[in-house]
């Protein structure tokens, strides 16, 4: 069995997490993250904890299987955490982990671009609709 350099080993390492691969997990991560439930799930529960019922009255659109699916998911990867309290009826919290927390950022900033740059996005693409088409 032939051994490998450090060299070799570091850039076997890289090439392990590099997300232009296509069996890459940080694919996958990238995948997940952008879904557009994901993401306004995370903003959704920046301010704390929130019910399912709360979260599914917020996120105008979603339906209770993506909602399922996608608190899911985030569960999975470590980016919420499901509280169930027993009462009657059951109450089922979410809540964003250390890990959900980290993300927030990124995912407010990208929420506020859409929202103050839809206008040029929209002017964009009416230029292109319009443009003439060799």
């Amino acid at each position: 069995m032939a051994t490998k350099t450090t060299a070799q080993q570091r850039t076997e390492a890289r090439r392990a997490y590099d997300a232009y691969i296509q069996e890459c997990p940080t694919r996958q991560l990238l995948d997940r993250i952008s879904d557009k439930w994901v993401s306004l799930l995370l903003n959704a529960l920046a301010d704390g904890p929130r019910r399912y019922g709360e979260l599914s009255r917020t996120i105008a659109g979603v339906s209770q299987k993506m909602l399922t699916q996608s608190l899911r998911t985030m569960e999975r990867d470590g980016l919420v955490t499901r509280t169930v309290i027993p009462a009657v009826p059951v109450r089922v919290d979410y809540e964003l982990t250390d890990l959900g927390r980290s993300l927030l950022p990124i995912m407010q900033a990208i929420k506020g671009w859409a929202e103050t740059r839809i206008e040029d996005v929209l002017a964009a693409r009416e230029r292109y609709d319009n443009a003439p088409r060799e």
